[in-house]
Formats: C-alpha cells, structure tokens, sequence
C-alpha cells in the first residue's frame, strides 16, 4: 500500500480573478494591520503596480524597501530585516518575483530569530523543518505575497538567499515563512518583462515536470503536475503570441500554482533544479533561465530509466511519441528563450568546475536516473552545452 505525508503549507488564501488592490485592502481589514511594510524590488518600485498597492494602504503604510537584488543577497535581507523592525510593522506586503518573496521569507526569519548580521543569518540556513509544524511556534509578523513572475515561490516555505562573497546559495526554511495569503493577479505581471515572464514559466514548467518524473508518486502530485503542464504549454505559448491577454496570463499563473503542489507530497526534484543551483548561485544565472537550459538536457540524459514518464509529457505539450527532451527544448526555443549553456555566457571550459561545484546532495542526489559522481553530471552538461 502507498505510504507518505502530505504537508499543507500555513497559507490562509489564494485569492484569483480580483485586482491586487482590492483583494489587498480586505486583507488588510482582515488582518486588522495598522503598520504595513512593503518589500519590492528597483524594477518595480517606481511603477504603477507598487503605486496602486501604496495608495490602497494609504496611512497604513509603514515603509518600502526595495533594494532586493537577483538570487536574494543575504546583505540585502539583513538590511530590509532591520527596516521592517525600525518601521515596527506588523504585516509585511511582497510585491515581486522569487527573488523578493524568497527574501522577505528570510527577512521574517531573521526577525523572528533576532538575527542582526550576515554572518548569523548563515548560521540558520539548512536547519531543517516540518513544513506543515506551523502550529509549533505562533509568529504573528507574516506576509501577503503579491507575485509578478511565475516563479511560484510563494507558495513554499523553503528560501534561498545567496552568500555572494562565496557564490553559494544558502537554503532557509520555516513552516510560517509561507506567505499567510497570495493574491494572484494577472494585471500584476503586465510590467515584468516578456523574457522574465516566460522563462520563470519555464521555471514552473521545470518543476511539473521534474515532480511528474521523479522517483517517487503520489495521486495528488501526478494530477498537479499533469494539469500543470497542460495549463503552462498552453498559456505560455499564448503569452509569446499575445502578451496583453490576461486571460492566458491568469491560466499561467494557476499552471505555476499547481507546479507547487506536489512538493508538499514530499515529491524530489531531479538534476534539472540541482544544475539550476550551482548555476544560480555560482554563475549568477537566473533561476528561469537555468531551467531552460538545464530542462531539455537532464530529460534526455533520464530518458533510460523514466520514457514512460517522458511520454506524457511529450503529450502535454502536443508532440505525443517524440522525445520529451527535444519536445521541450522546440518549445523553449518558441518562447524565444535560451536552450544552451553557451547561450548564457556559459564556456565549455567551465562546465568541469561547475560540475565539482556539487556537494553530492539533492535534488542532483534524487535525479530518476542516478548520478553516480561528477564524471555523470559533468556529462549532462555536456548535453545541455
């Protein structure tokens, strides 16, 4: 008999199909907030989006901070940390992609745990948790996540910050890190730029994906993930063609959405996302583009030990019977996005270095196909190059 553990994340609400604005002052009413600080980031700080959601808190806004930076630089989540705290707010609002929720997560935690400097801040990182434990430890300061990207960060409590000094991201858990309420608004992403747009879709893509063939199962999990990939093939495509229609935007945004619900199943990842690590955090590549880059690559390498896992989602993105591999990176290349390393300023000559870069840990450690040592992901590479 299948065994497992579902762990339901501490989020309250999703809320869909209402303008960011007004579903973010209800909140605020809900809550009873009457100090709200918003975490956001330079690109988006100056913009309408941030504009609307200022002006709907009104006095009730404490404080901005927007100096959140790819891949989440510890400096930057020590320095809005003591913003929140000085501002003395007791919600905080994230507007923003991965990087700014993953950030703001952190932030809390370093609040929460009265951590005042970098240094500290690393010695929390990889301490485990339950993610469903959110009972264990009340914490009343929490965050509502208003996303722009399809990153889906928003609904996992795990978060990476990264030591740029050492070029390593450090990954950060707490079950109440989770924002307590997500606001998807699809008008919320129409000032992210298309190419940040699809590939963080890809990102979504990657994690349907790699969950629908990973080395373990679970019903709630295969029907996430197959629907996911089903709704993102078709809303990212239209995306590319239409970039106005919020329409398929909406579809995208409920495609990442269920992107997400099989790790809660306690589903693993594969090389894909572990390649998208030691790219992330050791290249500076976004998180998007590593799996448009990596995605293609690991399927083929994978294809002897899962085809008949590959087969549905060769079908999912309406090229049953071809090689899910090229299926995917036909699709990428549509989106107008990059499908090798070389493509991202990536030489041959690194791809050893990247390879010994890992730590022998997951998700590379849970790949379908076994990665016996850095001769076999160095061969991936390869293949991605």
């Amino acid at each position: 008999m299948m065994t497992g553990v579902h762990h339901w994340p501490a989020q309250q609400r999703v809320i869909y199909g209402t303008p960011a604005a007004e579903a973010l002052q209800a909140e605020i009413a809900r809550a009873g907030a009457q100090r709200v600080f918003v975490t956001t980031t330079r690109s988006l700080t100056n913009g309408a989006l941030v504009a609307r959601l200022i002006a709907a808190l009104g006095e009730r806004c404490a404080g901005k901070f927007d100096a959140i930076a790819a891949h989440s630089p510890r400096e930057a989540v020590i320095a809005g940390a003591h913003a929140i705290g000085a501002a003395q707010a007791d919600l905080v609002v994230a507007i923003g992609g991965g990087s700014v929720i993953d950030a703001t997560k952190v932030m809390l935690l370093a609040i929460w745990r009265g951590v005042r400097t970098v240094e500290d801040l690393s010695a929390l990182s990889g301490k485990p948790a339950e993610a469903s434990a959110w009972d264990a430890e009340p914490q009343k300061l929490r965050m509502i996540a208003i996303p722009t990207t399809l990153s889906a960060a928003e609904f996992f409590p795990h978060a990476g910050v990264t030591d740029m000094q050492r070029r390593l991201k450090q990954m950060y858990t707490h079950p109440l890190a989770v924002p307590r309420t997500v606001i998807l608004d699809p008008a919320a992403t129409l000032e992210t730029p298309l190419d940040l747009m699809l590939s963080t879709g890809m990102r979504a893509v990657d994690h349907a994906v790699e969950g629908w063939c990973s080395v373990r199962a679970a019903p709630i999990a295969d029907a996430s993930n197959r629907e996911s990939m089903r709704l993102l093939a078709g809303a990212l495509a239209q995306i590319k063609h239409d970039p106005a229609d919020l329409e398929a935007r909406a579809l995208a945004q409920h495609g990442m959405w269920l992107s997400r619900i099989a790790t809660m199943a306690g589903i693993p990842y594969g090389a894909s996302h572990g390649i998208g690590y030691l790219l992330g955090g050791g290249r500076g590549v976004p998180h998007g583009i590593t799996s448009c880059v990596a995605l293609p690559a690991v399927m083929n390498w994978n294809a002897a030990a899962n085809a008949a896992r590959q087969a549905h989602v060769s079908e999912a993105f309406g090229f049953a019977g071809e090689p899910a591999g090229e299926v995917l990176r036909r699709f990428i290349a549509s989106l107008g996005q990059p499908t090798r390393l070389r493509d991202v300023g990536i030489a041959r000559e690194e791809l050893a270095g990247i390879a010994a870069s890992w730590d022998g840990t997951a998700p590379i450690a849970t790949n379908p196909r076994p990665v016996r040592g850095k001769d076999d992901l160095l061969e991936i590479l390869e293949l991605a190059y």
